[in-house]
């Protein structure tokens, strides 16, 4: 610490281009700050400043060495600077948006513990399907899912995610065998509307074929929660994110259908995502409210 000091006074010397007035500046006495300037010069040999009764000024090597040294200090001020921010309680809106059923099934239900946790955190939760523009729109996180094109953005995966085609057990018994993905032409498929044409389940094997089985049936959405309930109903056979029924799965409420094979209506790649801007990676409570998440999405799908 004392030599960050005599750094600190060095510094100052230059800017303020006397010793008495760094002294004044950091609370140090001329003499004072005389002293330190003699011992950096005798430690390092080396000459840094000429001194006289009315002038001050930098020799060669001072020039090179105050030049580093002013990077250094700044450094340093900005690393403390981090390790105080660390150590803050983090306070302020976290604004933040989220997909409607990761929303609605994992983000909701993580929120009462995080703010308990941070309770000078307030939560502006949005959420809809569609893709928002996180600068234009004044959003610290945006919860995605699928594969991610290429932006400036910062993105952390929250968790691996598999699609899986799912039915309750009345449909199941009520209707014929599905043994198999073609067999779904039979079978009254509820599914998510992505666009206006033809909806694709694409199913992969083991051997890395792809399969591509059109369906159609007596609904479809735009909304994960409505789909899933209907499914629920016995209406149908659907197709869902596994973050979504894993309760359903463990307790019967619902079958999963092709276990062997990997499934999807448009990209095998299904991770969920959260993205925030660079310009705010440092900020604590985004941080911790990734890290939030990430382990929330870890104890739900353990």
């Amino acid at each position: 610490m004392e030599w960050v000091r005599t750094l600190k006074l060095f510094v100052s010397v230059v800017h303020s281009g006397s010793l008495s007035a760094a002294g004044r500046n950091l609370g140090y006495s001329p003499a004072s700050v005389s002293r330190h300037m003699t011992a950096l010069e005798t430690q390092l040999d080396a000459k840094l400043l000429n001194r006289s009764s009315r002038k001050l000024a930098l020799t060669e090597a001072g020039e090179t060495y105050f030049r580093q040294v002013e990077q250094i200090l700044q450094h340093l001020a900005e690393a403390n600077d981090s390790v105080a921010q660390m150590q803050a309680a983090p306070r302020g809106v976290l604004r933040v948006h989220s997909r409607m059923l990761v929303g609605e099934h994992v983000i909701v239900p993580a929120l009462p513990a995080f703010l308990a946790r941070y309770p000078d955190i307030t939560v502006d939760l949005a959420l809809s399907n569609g893709v928002v523009a996180l600068v234009e729109q004044n959003f610290d996180v945006d919860i995605r899912i699928g594969k991610l094109v290429d932006s400036s953005l910062i993105a952390r995966k929250l968790t691996s995610s598999a699609r899986i085609v799912c039915a309750a057990p009345s449909y199941i018994a009520s209707h014929p065998p599905v043994l198999q993905p073609g067999d779904l032409a039979a079978h009254n498929c509820l599914t998510y509307r992505v666009n206006l044409g033809q909806t694709v389940w694409r199913f992969r094997s083991d051997d890395d074929r792809v399969l591509e089985v059109p369906v159609d049936g007596s609904f479809r959405t735009d909304n994960g929660q409505s789909l899933l309930r209907m499914i629920k109903a016995g209406l149908g056979v659907g197709l869902m994110p596994d973050w979504s029924i894993q309760d359903e799965l463990a307790s019967g409420e619902l079958v999963r259908l092709f276990p062997e094979h990997q499934v999807s209506h448009i990209e095998f790649e299904n991770g969920v995502y959260a993205v925030y801007q660079k310009t705010r990676q440092a900020t604590t409570k985004v941080k911790l409210f990734v890290d939030h998440l990430v382990s929330v999405f870890r104890e739900r799908l353990a």
